[in-house]
């Protein structure tokens, strides 16, 4: 089970919708931060289809969903990615399965 939460930039208003738990085939979702095109990513890691595609068993090697860089983190949950700003969490999530 999981939830979807969204934060938002307290200085220009850039959104991100974020996930925390686990989804119905054992798999998470990681939010990621591209150094390229400033953005959050959400990239699926572990669960079953790692199982048949070893590259999904981790964040290492993995490039960003949007423009394909390689130049990818993990997000602090606090650092817009497009100001460098304070992000907050807005309270509003959604169930996600």
């Amino acid at each position: 089970m999981a939830w979807k939460r969204k934060y938002r930039c307290k200085r220009c208003g850039y959104e991100a919708e974020v996930y925390d738990g686990q989804g119905l085939f054992r798999q998470h979702i990681t939010a990621m931060w591209c150094g390229d095109c400033h953005s959050v990513e959400n990239i699926v890691v572990g669960g079953v289809i790692a199982d048949v595609a070893p590259s999904y068993r981790s964040e290492v090697g993995r490039l960003c969903l949007r423009c394909g860089s390689a130049n990818i983190k993990i997000w602090n949950r606090s650092t817009c990615p497009k100001c460098e700003g304070e992000m907050e969490d807005t309270g509003e999530k959604e169930f996600w399965t």
